[in-house]
């Protein structure tokens, strides 16, 4: 990968939502954590990702942002062979707190059950994505200082 436009590690930090493509082609939203190099996406028996990536692991992954009122047009894609790994706690609660914020107890109890249940019982595991391609674009544009105000009707 060429230098990309724009830092990719502060960018996946932010709490964004990927969209994960399977085979079929089969898209969906997830929530994801990008530690280690690797896009950590928790999944377990009870979802179609997991069948899917068992079945087939090869993956394509988009994270992006479209502000329109500062013209900020940012994407990463990532590719890659996907692995299930063992389920661990302190990772998921580390993703977990990027989208839902540091208060356990103003957690929706489903996200809880993640953390506290037993991932043996339960089946919860990591979706692991080290991707084998990485690529940032950076497509943003100026706004005319009239629209950064709301436009003509704002």
């Amino acid at each position: 990968m060429t230098t990309p436009p724009f830092d990719i590690d502060d960018f996946l930090a932010r709490p964004l939502t990927a969209r994960i493509a399977t085979d079929g082609p089969t898209v969906r939203p997830v929530w994801f954590l990008w530690e280690e190099g690797a896009f950590w996406i928790l999944t377990g028996p009870w979802g179609g990702l997991f069948h899917r990536v068992r079945c087939d692991p090869e993956v394509a992954l988009v994270v992006d942002e479209c502000d329109v009122a500062t013209g900020a047009v940012r994407q990463v894609t990532a590719r890659g062979r996907a692995e299930l790994v063992p389920f661990d706690v302190p990772r998921g609660r580390r993703k977990l707190v990027r989208y839902l914020g540091m208060d356990e107890s103003q957690w929706d109890k489903r996200f809880l059950d993640y953390l506290h249940d037993d991932p043996e019982q339960r089946g919860t595991t990591w979706l692991r994505l080290a991707p084998s391609s990485l690529n940032a674009q950076d497509l943003s544009y100026s706004v005319a200082p009239c629209m950064r105000g709301g436009g003509a009707g704002g």
